[in-house]
């Protein structure tokens, strides 16, 4: 059953540096297009996010990498341009690039910002084949809104995924069971879906450099060596995957929220306001969603990159800023060694949703309602007015975000320089 259905995927080439591109060259009358220069997408060096993001193809022969630091970036080529990330940009080419792929099929999955699955299955009579269907939306996204994409075609998700990655940009390729043995186990291990770098290290010290000899292990061993990942693995090498695609997003099992603060903190009253940043936007999104968390999880990342966290499960859940809060800073002082904190993060999980029987505490009744309505009475005003509508006063005449944490201000908004082609070097 699962060998005759016909999955894509679909992936935007360098997305972030295209989205750009295009936007410059559409609406900021630039000359000259990002993606035919040594250029790439990068965070703000202020603020500590200073690592590439997206980069060009004349970027990639300077061998240049998504997740380096600029630093290093700029080593290898002094004269990359580099411009900074725009999300509000991305989630708007986003939407438009699956609103395309809906008209195709009604079983499209979002995977991420920049790619989704497609199941074709059944849609054989309206197209010659699945390349010529593959055709005429790689087409369609390039000729509509400008920018290309790489679609993959097999019988599963993980096959189509690697199909996907080959050869780039703007290219159709299939990887069905049958070519499996040709196009697929010759690649280095490395490059089989959900290898990490600390995983492909661990196959190389069992003498396994290429998918092929993946492949052909036994099971058992990667297991005892792997555990149920080894298992997985395995199954990728020799092409099986049963997972459909989903259209529905998959319910949150947690919520988290991170901050990469401005300056290595190191006075816990700096460190208290950040958590309570944090706390906001989290509070904010769980009510959103009418969820309570009961577990917390607090993580640190030092200044010298060292991570650790500490997560405690509390008598009631709850979605109150305040609560989340007091938790987080509970878990913080438990666990906080004095070191400047370069990073801090929150996570909810233990979820409870609105339709679920919760049993209450003696200490939640009409004052914690009273709590709750208030600080949604907060959310709606925010949300019609904007985020700086109402603000804590704590965080009058300070660096830290009242709302920290996911996609930071300057991420969202960007003032680009005039005339366009003058690009921050």
């Amino acid at each position: 059953m699962f060998e005759n259905r016909v999955i894509f995927h679909v992936d935007v080439n360098a997305a972030y540096l295209s989205w750009e591109a295009v936007y410059r060259l559409r609406h900021l009358g630039a000359k000259e297009d990002l993606r035919s220069q040594a250029a790439g997408v990068a965070g703000d060096t202020a603020m500590r996010h200073g690592i590439i993001l997206a980069k060009s193809i004349p970027a990639k022969k300077y061998g240049i990498r998504t997740g380096e630091s600029i630093l290093e970036a700029k080593r290898k080529c002094p004269s990359l341009i580099l411009v900074q990330p725009h999300y509000q940009l991305y989630e708007k080419s986003s939407k438009a690039f699956i609103e395309i792929l809906k008209e195709f099929s009604p079983a499209v999955e979002q995977y991420s910002i920049d790619e989704a699955f497609m199941d074709m299955t059944g849609t054989q009579t309206l197209w010659h084949s699945p390349e010529a269907a593959a055709e005429t939306v790689r087409k369609r996204i390039r000729d509509e809104l400008g920018f290309t994409v790489n679609i993959g075609i097999s019988s599963n998700k993980v096959l189509a995924k690697m199909a996907s990655d080959f050869e780039k940009p703007d290219k159709v390729h299939t990887l069905f069971p049958g070519e499996i043995g040709t196009k697929l186990w010759p690649l280095p291990v490395s490059d089989l879906f959900f290898a990490g770098s600390k995983t492909v290290g661990k196959l190389e010290s069992l003498g396994i450099y290429t998918i092929r000899e993946l492949a052909r292990t036994d099971p058992e061993i990667l297991k005892s060596h792997l555990k149920k990942y080894g298992e997985i693995l395995w199954a990728f090498a020799n092409g099986i995957d049963t997972s459909p695609v989903e259209p529905e997003p998959e319910a949150n099992k947690g919520y988290g929220n991170s901050l990469t603060l401005p300056f290595d903190v190191t006075d816990i009253r700096q460190a208290r306001l950040a958590l309570l940043g944090l706390s906001e936007t989290l509070g904010a999104r769980m009510r959103k969603d009418q969820v309570m968390a009961q577990v917390f999880t607090l993580s640190i990342k030092t200044w010298d990159f060292h991570c650790y966290s500490h997560q405690k499960k509390f008598s009631d859940p709850t979605d109150l800023t305040e609560e989340i809060y007091k938790s987080a800073v509970l878990l913080f002082r438990q666990i906080w060694k004095g070191e400047p904190i370069r990073h801090l993060g929150i996570r909810g999980s233990c979820l409870t949703r609105k339709d679920m029987p919760v049993q209450e505490s003696l200490f939640q009744g009409e004052a914690y309602e009273k709590r709750r309505k208030a600080e949604m009475t907060v959310d709606r005003i925010r949300q019609r007015y904007g985020a700086d509508a109402v603000k804590r006063a704590a965080f009058l005449d300070t660096p830290i975000d009242h709302m920290s944490g996911g996609i930071s201000r300057e991420k969202r908004t960007v003032l680009y320089k005039l005339p366009a082609e003058r690009y921050e070097r």
